[in-house]
């Protein structure tokens, strides 16, 4: 299934800002501190991270333990855990424009789909959110001729890879269970084109489209579930039809 668990790809936002603040050992903390501040200005939920490690004179960098709460209501700690990312910096293009990064490499991710009884789900209100936190073009102009706004640097991600996400998929509420599936890679690619975008806009257009593919394939989960349940439940009332039939006889 086409699924993306890359909530924690708000770590975009955070190198946006990052690659142009070279500030010796400051800049790991830098990056954490937006991560966890920029992923919860958009997603409205609590994002953590246990350490990153930016080595740009080495083109590289890792992002550990990464994880995005669940809103209330929901019975899972989180929504989403990533246990490593690794990042491959364009060293070359760091004085230019956009900034290039060749590979994201999501490892140990893992997305937890709850439905409630009234069918709301954790991804969908994580969707709402960040379409209505996704700046529109109004507010781009008003930003853009603000006198003290600073151009931020642009992006682009030639690919970002999550390998293996563990699924679960929680239909309990809904009369009935849990489901869990390991899905094969999953690759985008050429995120922000050949003229990139301001990182503040980046990250959340990959999350975005991470949560929309979730979702789709989420609901597709959902209705081949409950069809096969629906269906069991046709078959077990004819097999007591049939013994009740067979019994009068």
């Amino acid at each position: 299934m086409k699924l993306l668990a890359s909530i924690a790809v708000v770590i975009l936002l955070a190198c946006g800002g990052a690659l142009w603040f070279l500030a010796g050992g400051s800049l790991n903390e830098f990056i954490k501190q937006q991560i966890e501040t920029v992923g919860k200005q958009v997603t409205e939920q609590k994002v953590t991270v246990k350490n990153v490690d930016i080595q740009l004179t080495k083109g590289a960098g890792s992002i550990l333990g990464v994880s995005l709460e669940n809103g209330t209501g929901y019975n899972y700690p989180h929504a989403f855990t990533l246990g490593e990312v690794t990042l491959d910096i364009n060293v070359e293009s760091l004085t230019d424009e956009p900034i290039i990064i060749d590979a994201i490499i999501i490892k140990d991710p893992k997305a937890f789909v709850e439905f409630t009884a009234s069918g709301q789900s954790n991804i969908k209100d994580l969707l709402d959110n960040i379409q209505k936190n996704m700046p529109n073009a109004e507010q781009k102009n008003i930003d853009s001729d603000a006198p003290s706004t600073k151009p931020e640097p642009k992006l682009s991600v030639s690919k970002v890879v999550l390998a293996g996400t563990a699924l679960t998929v929680d239909l309990s509420a809904l009369g009935n269970k849990e489901h869990s599936a390991t899905l094969p890679d999953i690759i985008l690619n050429n995120i922000g084109g050949k003229d990139g975008l301001p990182a503040s806009e980046l990250g959340t257009v990959i999350v975005k489209e991470a949560l929309s593919a979730i979702w789709k394939e989420t609901k597709n989960t959902q209705k081949a579930q409950l069809k096969k349940q629906a269906t069991d439940k046709l078959k077990d009332k004819a097999k007591k039809k049939l013994s009740e039939l067979f019994n009068k006889s």
